[in-house]
């Protein structure tokens, strides 16, 4: 079996033949065999079968020949470890039944054990490991994140209450931030010794903050994450979500790899935002693959020519696959992105 690594060598700048490209959510609805799976069972049902999991994580690697696979899970699956009762619904997405209100509330949150409650995830990446020739990419959700879920009770557009509390409670706060960042740490670990061979760091919603309020109250805890797992020789991936352009000039000193950039920032501008030091990922507007496929493939061709400007690029979107989008299109998309990237690159 021939094992791809374009992607840990694009992450790490060093020469490639094409420009490696995956999807955020690529294992989902889009998907006509993976929507019949989820008439049968729910998301947090199927991360608890190991073998449906890594078979779900392998499908878009098989179907769309992408570059990396990312495992099947969700990132509120460990706070069900800290003490935290939630489901995902239907059209909504993680509601909880126990919303962090108080600091007593913050408290109560115990410590992540990941052999007692999270062992199908880890059974799930050796699995993983055994069977992909492309690398696995785990991931967490980051702090402030899952802060607004936690807090919030479910998905919110203003971020009411999570402002409310790190405003007018700042020690809890901290010791919120302080807690999740444990269990970050401990959760990707975990990861990567089980067998993952990249991780990112989803921060969904945290372009919901002013870059003074990001610096203050969640940077920090970023930065632990990424100091305390800077040992692991895997990729480093952080992608600071949806609205982020005004936060890239603040992410320069964190020990990573890689800066995922949504499409409100050109290739371009997020490489000077984040001062060149990083690797950078993205990012199609994920509605771009509503259009014509020759639209489709204008939009990809513009951002290949600004990314290959430089070493350490991965084709992405700027957001996560929604489920009008067409599996026929992706595949021949991911097979442009190869095809004109490394016609380019020959010519180098």
């Amino acid at each position: 079996m021939t094992y791809n690594d374009t992607l840990i060598r694009a992450c790490y700048k060093q020469d490639v033949n094409h420009i490696p490209v995956w999807y955020m959510r690529q294992a989902g609805r889009y998907d006509p065999e993976y929507r019949k799976i989820k008439e049968k069972y729910t998301l947090l049902e199927i991360c608890k079968q190991p073998e449906l999991a890594a078979e779900i994580t392998m499908m878009p690697v098989r179907k769309l020949g992408v570059d990396a696979a990312i495992l099947y899970s969700d990132i509120m699956n460990p706070v069900a470890s800290l003490g935290i009762n939630f489901d995902i619904v239907k059209n909504i997405g993680p509601v909880i039944e126990n919303p962090l209100r108080s600091a007593a509330d913050v408290d109560k949150l115990r410590p992540i054990d990941v052999d007692k409650d999270l062992s199908h995830i880890m059974e799930t990446i050796r699995i993983l490991d055994k069977q992909l020739d492309v690398p696995l990419i785990t991931f967490a959700g980051a702090p402030f994140t899952i802060a607004s879920y936690l807090i919030e009770g479910r998905p919110s557009k203003g971020y009411i209450r999570t402002k409310t509390l790190m405003y007018s409670e700042p020690l809890v706060w901290q010791r919120l931030m302080d807690k999740l960042g444990d269990m970050v740490i401990t959760y990707v670990r975990a990861h990567i010794e089980n067998g993952g061979k990249a991780f990112q760091l989803f921060d969904s919603w945290v372009g919901a903050l002013a870059p003074k309020d990001f610096e203050q109250f969640v940077l920090p805890t970023i930065t632990r994450i990424f100091a305390e797992l800077s040992d692991l020789n895997v990729p480093k991936i952080y992608f600071p979500g949806v609205s982020s352009g005004e936060l890239l000039p603040s992410l320069q000193s964190l020990q990573t790899d890689v800066i995922g950039l949504d499409w409100r920032v050109s290739i371009a501008e997020g490489r000077k935002r984040t001062g060149g030091k990083f690797a950078v990922q993205g990012n199609l507007d994920p509605y771009v693959l509503t259009a014509p496929m020759h639209v489709i493939k204008q939009y990809a061709k513009d951002i290949i020519d600004e990314g290959i400007q430089e070493p350490g690029f991965i084709f992405n979107l700027g957001h996560g696959l929604f489920p009008e989008a067409s599996l026929e299109k992706l595949t021949e998309l991911t097979a442009y992105i190869h095809e004109y990237s490394a016609s380019l690159l020959k010519q180098a």
